[in-house]
């Protein structure tokens, strides 16, 4: 029977930390997302839910074999473009009229946003290059979110100066992209795992 050794014990926990903030922050940010009619904060929250399937499945995939993580680091890459699958249908939805979200709540749900990503991608930043795909997803994951939540918070104040739906769509369009970025690194990360256990 596989037993994990302290460091990944570590990294279980760690993992275990950002899994339960992601899902309580998913609640949170959905719900306010669907109140002021938010493409952006919409894009966000199921990036939480994304980020909650992650980290679980990296718990799950920590005793297989180099092969078997590499497979499991390519369903993350696939993953990750799930919302921004969905932000596109939202955003494409909204497109022909962008109704502006209460930027006030925007902004402070973003910033709570932020304050979860920040302390999660300081939480995996050390064990980002520990089991490569399977870290590195989780770790960027957070580091894109955080990047995602500071164009959240601009958004808002954008919006709190000219009262319109734009800045929330661009944004929204903008954290599709981030998510597209990461699914490719964690692709080519899982590739190489895959040719290594291969070699």
């Amino acid at each position: 029977m596989y037993r994990p050794n302290q460091s990944e014990q570590k990294i279980r926990q760690a993992v275990l930390i950002v899994a339960v903030a992601n899902l309580a922050y998913f609640f949170v940010e959905f719900y306010i997302a669907r109140t002021i009619n938010s493409v952006s904060l919409f894009a966000d929250s199921v990036d939480f839910l994304e980020d909650t399937t992650i980290n679980l499945l990296i718990l799950v995939a920590f005793g297989w074999s180099l092969k078997m993580r590499s497979y499991v680091g390519m369903c993350l890459a696939g993953i990750l473009l799930i919302p921004a699958i969905f932000m596109l249908w939202t955003a494409w939805q909204k497109f022909n009229m962008p109704i502006a979200p209460d930027p006030f709540l925007l902004s402070i749900t973003g910033f709570g946003a932020l304050l979860v990503n920040v302390g999660c991608a300081f939480l995996l930043a050390r064990f980002r290059h520990h089991a490569s795909s399977l870290t590195q997803a989780a770790f960027l994951s957070a580091r894109n979110d955080a990047f995602a939540n500071i164009a959240i918070i601009v958004a808002g104040l954008v919006t709190l100066q000219w009262h319109s739906g734009w800045p929330d769509l661009i944004v929204g369009v903008g954290i599709a992209i981030l998510n597209a970025d990461a699914a490719k690194s964690v692709w080519e990360a899982a590739r190489q795992e895959r040719l290594s256990a291969e070699a």
